[in-house]
């Protein structure tokens, strides 16, 4: 069996607004408050696969897809985070989540800052009872964004043409570069990815996708303020080797957040 196959079993699809969502809901054996898991860009929830079974040990784990990426529906509109924070309080809603730890990373924790923030305003539909994040550029004047990443953002905001499609080697080169240097991650686990990506279009959606760096630039204060400010106990999960969101942004969240855990994890991308 494929490794999409294999993840796309492991879960369904929930209709939200108009767009299928694809879920994985595990059980837990432990009364810790489920962990409710947001991805990154330009991935899925697949990124997770490999640790869920540790994690599902204690932990009830929820993850999903957003609108535009891996298994869930990918129309063709202008996407916002605003928007993908709306669908995760609904996926909540719907699978009865009353108290969460959020797990986020990368497009995640941008998406988590807009929930942290309506948490502060008295406006979210769940509590927050705990934190981790994971790479992300959640400073982004100290971001390095790729060439790749430069080229979407330079297109406009429409579905890219075919002649641009990057093709599955050229999507799995491009995660590939994300990696520390050296890593034995496999080529049919980034083939895999890469698949998703591709899967109903998705690779002609990333000019629109990608909006979302812009969104983070505009609405930093309000994101990264409320994921310094909010109240619940923050655990930093950070590869020192990423080369977009570098390290040092994990040590400018600890300066700000000192009553957090910050964990490095050496030689890892």
């Amino acid at each position: 069996m494929s490794i999409v196959s294999e993840w796309e079993r492991r879960g369904h699809l929930v209709s939200v607004g108009g767009d299928d969502v694809f879920v994985v809901d595990t059980e837990g054996d432990g009364d810790a408050p489920p962990a409710l898991v947001l991805h990154g860009f330009p991935t899925a929830s697949a990124d997770w696969r490999l640790v869920v079974d540790a994690l599902a040990g204690e932990h009830r784990l929820v993850l999903f897809d957003f609108p535009g990426f891996g298994l869930s529906s990918k129309p063709d509109r202008p996407y916002s985070l605003f928007e993908q924070a709306d669908l995760t309080e609904e996926v909540a809603r719907r699978l009865g989540l009353e108290q969460v730890a959020l797990v986020t990373h990368d497009m995640g924790d941008s998406v988590g800052g807009e929930l942290l923030a309506r948490s502060l305003d008295g406006d979210l539909g769940f509590e927050v009872a705990a934190r981790v994040l994971t790479n992300g550029s959640i400073y982004l004047d100290m971001a390095n964004l790729t060439d790749g990443q430069q080229l979407l953002l330079s297109l406009p905001d429409e579905l890219a043409p075919e002649e641009l499609r990057p093709g599955t080697n050229g999507l799995a080169a491009a995660l590939r570069a994300t990696l520390a240097p050296g890593s034995d991650v496999g080529d049919d686990e980034l083939a895999a990815h890469a698949s998703l990506i591709e899967r109903a279009d998705g690779d002609r959606l990333l000019p629109r996708t990608i909006r979302y760096i812009g969104e983070r630039r505009e609405h930093e204060d309000r994101w990264t303020g409320a994921i310094e400010r909010h109240r619940s106990p923050l655990t930093v999960v950070w590869g020192d080797l990423d080369p977009i969101a570098v390290y040092p942004m994990a040590e400018k969240l600890v300066e700000a957040r000192p009553d957090a855990t910050l964990v490095r994890l050496e030689g890892v991308g």
